[in-house]
């Protein structure tokens, strides 16, 4: 959140009936006001794909519990393909 690292990733997962993948993380405990309409997003670091979970903070005035999910959700981009269609002109 804002550049700052909160937690951490516990597991990945794969539901094998949605084939989306689970992520389990830890949020630090003094970190307790994360809005419940916030949103995670798989992001890519750089060009080698280090990637990490983004949270864009919502404004709901309920907070994230332990165990609650994040419901909006995206999927990390694809560097390789959008570089390759970028080239293609795709």
């Amino acid at each position: 959140m804002a550049g700052v690292t909160v937690g951490s990733i516990d597991s990945i997962d794969l539901n094998k009936k949605t084939f989306q993948a689970r992520v389990t993380m830890s949020i630090y405990g003094d970190v307790d006001n994360i809005p419940a309409d916030s949103a995670a997003v798989i992001r890519t670091s750089g060009l080698l794909g280090e990637q990490y979970i983004d949270i864009s903070v919502g404004g709901d005035m309920d907070s994230l519990k332990a165990g609650d999910t994040f419901y909006s959700t995206q999927s990390a981009m694809n560097i390789e393909r959008l570089i390759s269609n970028f080239a293609s002109g795709k």
